[in-house]
């Protein structure tokens, strides 16, 4: 049985992820969460309307209310769920290939689940996929067919696009001439059309979604052909999304890569200048480069670090009641309109910043901190290891002195797949790429 990992359920469509699994998870969700409304959305993989069908129906069954929104990115059902007081469900994989998919959960107030929901759910869920509940509920749902309480409600996405604006003038990006790639997901429509109205010029690739090509070659996780298009029509930025839009990686006016490290820095900075950084504080997560540690200090703002995720992010901003966090990935929270990582509403924050800059985004990049050099590598191992840096705590100590107070290293397992991820920070690059190599081939060794 799929189990939720980092971000909701997530696997390879018809085998792990097949329509009677999210009808029954639904289900699950549904009576945990005790849900009278649930609005669901979808990224633009070919398995999305046959999983929404089989939600919704499983949802009508019980006498729930559904909202369709159709193609939404991830944050907009979030929002959904905050502007209506309803449970929502996003079905999507967000940056996997076309052949996976998810679904991710948000309770009332646009929330994710807490750790102690999501094993609520599994255990209902492991009820409801035992024979006796399944045919009970077989026989409930096509009983309730005919009678399904499903509508359609493209009015949630219009709220959510009209939230992210609030304030803004139609003029505000006019000087701007800002790239998009929208990885052939659920940003293809919306990006263009909310930049548009702020009186951006706009160019777009990869906004073409087929139902396969989405996240191929392209978006936040492949952001090489925005590069070179950034250069080609000579655009002030670019913006890369990843396919259900909840994260960004931006590309400067000269065609080299902004990670989300810098744009949390850019706008912690900002933000303190202008009085809305809550508390001088920004939360990010253990995968956020030194360089940006150092650019905080120097800026005296206080980082609060999370484990990775951007729930952990978000625990993190409501603990300590903050307006700004995120990850080094792109996914970014501004907690004044967000609940979770808005690849959206940070590439409009960020071009409303580099519009009334002085600088241009390449100099607003470089002036906001330096990176240390960092060396990532995805170890595909037989049987994933929840301890695996207990483990390895030998080989990790001796990497540890090797770097001494210039560097730094972490080793974790993957949330979502059977991966050990190790990433290597150090002044100069030679030295992390030897780190990141001795321990690369020591858990090759012990676990591939």
């Amino acid at each position: 049985m799929l189990k939720f990992g980092t971000d909701g359920v997530r696997g390879e469509f018809g085998t792990e992820l097949t329509t009677s699994y999210v009808a029954a998870l639904a289900r699950a969700a549904a009576k945990v969460l005790q849900c009278k409304l649930v609005v669901i959305g979808r990224d633009t993989r070919e398995s999305g309307p046959a999983l929404e069908a089989a939600i919704s129906q499983s949802l009508s069954s019980l006498g729930i209310e559904v909202h369709l929104m159709g193609v939404a990115p991830t944050p907009a059902i979030a929002f959904a769920a905050v502007s209506s007081e309803a449970v929502s469900f996003a079905i999507t994989a967000s940056h996997n290939p076309y052949t996976d998919n998810g679904v991710k959960i948000f309770g009332r107030g646009g929330r994710k689940l807490t750790d102690e929901q999501e094993s609520r759910i599994e255990t209902e869920l492991e009820l409801e996929l035992s024979g006796d509940v399944n045919c009970a509920l077989d026989h409930q749902q096509s009983e309730a067919g005919s009678k399904s309480l499903a509508v359609a409600h493209p009015e949630y996405l219009e709220r959510y696009c009209a939230a992210l604006v609030t304030g803004m003038s139609k003029n505000a990006l006019a000087k701007l001439h800002i790239a998009l790639d929208c990885a052939n997901g659920a940003m293809s429509e919306v990006a263009s059309a909310v930049f548009t109205g702020l009186g951006a010029k706009v160019s777009v690739i990869h906004n073409s979604p087929n139902g396969k090509n989405i996240n191929h070659h392209c978006g936040a996780t492949e952001p090489s052909e925005l590069k070179a298009f950034v250069k080609k029509i000579k655009a002030d930025l670019g913006v890369a999304f990843d396919g259900d839009g909840d994260r960004l990686i931006a590309v400067d006016d000269s065609g080299s890569i902004v990670d989300g490290d810098h744009l949390i820095a850019i706008s912690a900075q900002d933000m303190k200048r202008n009085g809305t950084l809550r508390n001088n504080k920004v939360a990010v997560t253990v995968m956020t480069n030194i360089g940006f540690h150092q650019a905080m200090k120097q800026s005296e703002i206080e980082v609060v670090t999370t484990p990775v995720g951007d729930r952990s992010v978000l625990i993190a901003i409501q603990e300590n009641d903050l307006s700004l966090g995120g990850e080094q990935s792109g996914h970014i929270i501004y907690h004044d309109v967000a609940t979770t990582g808005d690849g959206l509403l940070a590439a409009i924050r960020l071009s409303a910043l580099i519009a009334n800059s002085s600088q241009v985004f390449s100099q607003l990049a470089s002036n906001a901190m330096t990176s240390f050099p960092q060396v990532l590598k995805n170890i595909r191992v037989a049987k994933l290891a929840e301890n695996v840096a207990q483990i390895f705590a030998t080989e990790i100590a001796a990497a540890e002195k090797i770097l001494g107070d210039n560097g730094r290293v972490l080793v974790r397992s993957s949330g979502t797949e059977p991966v050990v991820r190790v990433m290597v920070e150090a002044q100069e690059n030679h030295i992390a790429v030897s780190v990141a190599t001795t321990l690369v081939t020591a858990i090759t060794a012990r676990l591939g």
